[in-house]
């Protein structure tokens, strides 16, 4: 034992971060991340069991949000309108009639605050004081320690590049759903959109509802996907449903969106629009739950990867719970039920620490796995080899499926040329995470948003693997970009910032600092 440090003794490492940590600038009895129908429900539902509730959520979301596609695919199709944060929290409590029922309950109801992080003590972390969520407002970040935890952070927008996938006027359908239905403010008047499922169809639908027109759906099955109902219901309205099309590229008019081409029985037509709206799919949000290490799983009938939930929606992270479109893609009022019945679980955790379960996870639908392989395949024409897969690191579909660095590092070779996923097989399965390192798709703002699932899609083509069997890309706290002024938490970080890693040769133990120690183990070191 070395004389010089009593606390070895103790058994204790002075060096480590334990008790090192701020306890959270907050503390909620129940947090709940997500104001939609899932995450009102359960808020609605703590507050009825008699739990102190913290209901936030992240809209109305920034306008410089909006235009890295955060949280959705807006294709800067927004309206100034997204510049007044005042319309916009007006707009947003008006479209969302059950947050003025939370007020009412006494929920502490927050919006525009951002969920960047869920941390909680486990294998590889033991240090936190408490489970703490990173929450921000734009200008400021902070701690909230919380004892239990339901995330209702709902889905986000399925992006298949094509050539023209990054002109201004492509976007998701989730958001323009928002832009129609919670902000009123889309700019655009005529739609042409991709695909022919439930989700297409209540779009153009939507889109009909609001005055816009629709040039129409393309589908490239042979058949409309659409259930009868909605079948019926825009056939009535005189829209049209091209099948067997695959659309080649987008053409800007301008600086936005011009017209679309599309090839069907091997002729190209040009069909006028503004705008351009993927409704192929969503994919549950699951972000947060991710990044804080709950155990995900596989569900071609839920969107994709969801969390590995029980019923009642217990992740596996104990008194973790989700519910809603993040916890598998759901109609409205499967949401509302599943987040009542986490809240249930909430209060069962809280009451007894055992996950004591209710109510049932969302019924199995029908598996979309192989209508997102028709797209892609589909959209894998000669002529599409320089769309772009990644938007923010500008890496094309031949760059991808060749392996290529990014172009702005200027290193080529004989060797990297001759490298290309059918050579990356020979050591292994393909893994989106080691194809970000090599090419930096994925890498970039929107974190993955926009071309997470195309990736997996191309290397399961590659592979010829099931998209199921190809691992999910890793999340890592801040699930948000946030400026790094807003992460810092100046006093803190500035306060014997050179002792924080306890090398023994070269920096103090913390709680030496100040003390008649620190003079004996300074040894002339920087913090002199």
């Amino acid at each position: 034992m070395d004389a010089a440090f009593p606390e070895a003794a103790r058994g204790a490492d002075p060096w480590a971060i334990d008790g090192k940590f701020a306890l959270p600038d907050e503390h909620a009895q129940l947090l709940v991340v997500g104001a939609g129908p899932a995450g009102i429900a359960a808020a609605l539902e703590g507050a009825r069991l008699g739990l102190r509730v913290v209901l936030l959520d992240e809209n109305p979301v920034s306008a410089s949000l909006m235009g890295l596609d955060v949280p959705l695919f807006y294709g800067q199709r927004m309206t100034a309108a997204v510049q007044e944060p005042a319309r916009m929290v007006e707009r947003l409590v008006a479209s969302s009639p059950g947050l003025e029922a939370a007020f009412d309950a006494g929920v502490d109801v927050r919006l525009g605050i951002t969920a960047w992080g869920v941390f909680a003590n486990g294998a590889a972390l033991n240090a936190l004081p408490a489970r703490v969520a990173g929450l921000s407002d734009g200008s400021r970040s902070w701690m909230c320690g919380f004892d239990a935890l339901v995330l209702a952070t709902g889905a986000r927008d399925l992006v298949l590049g094509f050539p023209g996938v990054d002109i201004p006027g492509v976007m998701g359908a989730r958001a323009l759903h928002s832009l129609l239905d919670r902000y009123d403010a889309f700019d655009g008047r005529r739609l042409l959109i991709l695909g022919s499922g439930d989700l297409a169809a209540r779009t153009a639908l939507l889109a009909l509802d609001r005055g816009l027109e629709v040039a129409g759906l393309v589908e490239v099955l042979p058949q409309a996907q659409a259930a009868p109902a909605l079948a019926a219901a825009l056939a009535a309205r005189g829209v049209s449903v091209l099948t067997g099309t695959t659309i080649l590229r987008a053409e800007a008019g301008g600086l936005t969106l011009d017209a679309v081409v599309v090839r069907r029985d091997g002729v190209e037509h040009r069909i006028a629009c503004d705008t351009v709206c993927l409704a192929i799919g969503a994919v549950p949000a699951i972000e947060l739950a991710g990044a804080a290490g709950c155990r995900l799983a596989w569900r071609g009938d839920l969107g994709g990867h969801v969390p590995a939930l029980a019923p009642g929606g217990a992740t596996s992270l104990a008194g973790i719970f989700c519910a809603g479109d993040c916890a598998g893609l759901a109609e409205e009022g499967a949401c509302t039920e599943q987040g009542a019945a986490a809240a249930q679980a909430a209060q069962d955790w809280l009451a007894s620490g055992t996950q004591q379960h209710r109510g049932s996870l969302a019924p199995a639908g029908e598996d979309g796995t192989a209508y997102r392989l028709a797209w892609m395949r589909a959209l894998l024409v000669e002529e599409s080899v320089s769309a772009p897969v990644c938007l923010c690191e500008e890496v094309s579909r031949a760059e991808l499926l060749g392996i290529r660095p990014p172009r702005y590092l200027g290193c080529r070779s004989d060797r990297m040329d001759a490298r290309d996923g059918a050579t990356l097989l020979r050591d292994g399965p393909l893994h989106p995470d080691q194809i970000k390192r090599l090419t930096r798709a994925g890498m970039g703002v929107c974190q993955g948003r926009r071309c997470r699932e195309q990736i997996a899609l191309l290397l399961a083509l590659t592979s010829g693997a099931s998209p199921a069997d190809i691992p999910l890309a890793s999340y890592r706290a801040p699930v948000r970009p946030l400026p790094l002024g807003v992460l810092a938490d100046g006093d803190t970080m500035q306060d014997g910032w050179d002792v924080w890693f306890g090398i023994r040769t070269q920096w103090v133990p913390y709680d030496a600092i100040g003390t008649a120690d620190e003079a004996a183990l300074l040894h002339g070191n920087m913090h002199a």
